[in-house]
């Protein structure tokens, strides 16, 4: 159940988009930059606002590999793995990434919700394999010891906020 604020918000992002159901992708990436997914009781009240039915939000939401309707962590990790990327060691990348967080194939998020580690088909820089990105931001040429390079630094600047 959304509380009044919650409520308050998701009418703002649907008053923005002047309440069609064109624009339901749209509105979901909105919702999904403020929760880092979709929770089901946003996407049911977006439903229902929208006059669509609880199947085709979730048939949206679940077609795109950009929506999430799990929790994700502060910070996003994208590891590729495609060709370039795997030829050129992107899976032990992966592996320090989960061993230093404590994730595995089937645990995704830290328990303290700061990381989510996930594979990718292709970030698109092929030429800079083996590339990561951390919320989108992009890591090159990325090492085992670059992998604890970057974790390190964003431990530091959390510990500093």
């Amino acid at each position: 159940m959304l509380n009044q604020s919650e409520t308050k918000t998701i009418d703002e992002i649907l008053k923005n988009y002047n309440y069609k159901d064109s624009s339901i992708i749209a509105i979901m990436q909105d919702v999904q930059k403020i929760y880092r997914y979709l929770p089901e009781d946003v996407l049911c009240y977006i439903a229902k606002e929208l006059k669509i039915s609880e199947a085709k939000i979730y048939g949206v939401a679940t077609f795109y590999e950009n929506f999430s309707l799990e929790p994700k962590g502060k910070y996003v990790i994208k590891i590729c793995d495609g060709t370039a990327c795997h030829v050129r060691k992107s899976i032990p990348i992966l592996e320090e990434f989960r061993k230093l967080l404590g994730l595995s194939e089937t645990k995704h998020t830290t328990d303290d919700m700061m990381f989510t580690v996930e594979t990718v088909s292709c970030l698109g820089a092929c030429g800079l394999a083996p590339v990561c990105t951390v919320n989108d931001v992009v890591h090159s040429t990325m090492t085992p010891e670059k992998v604890r390079q970057v974790v390190a630094k964003i431990k530091e600047e959390e510990a500093n906020e």
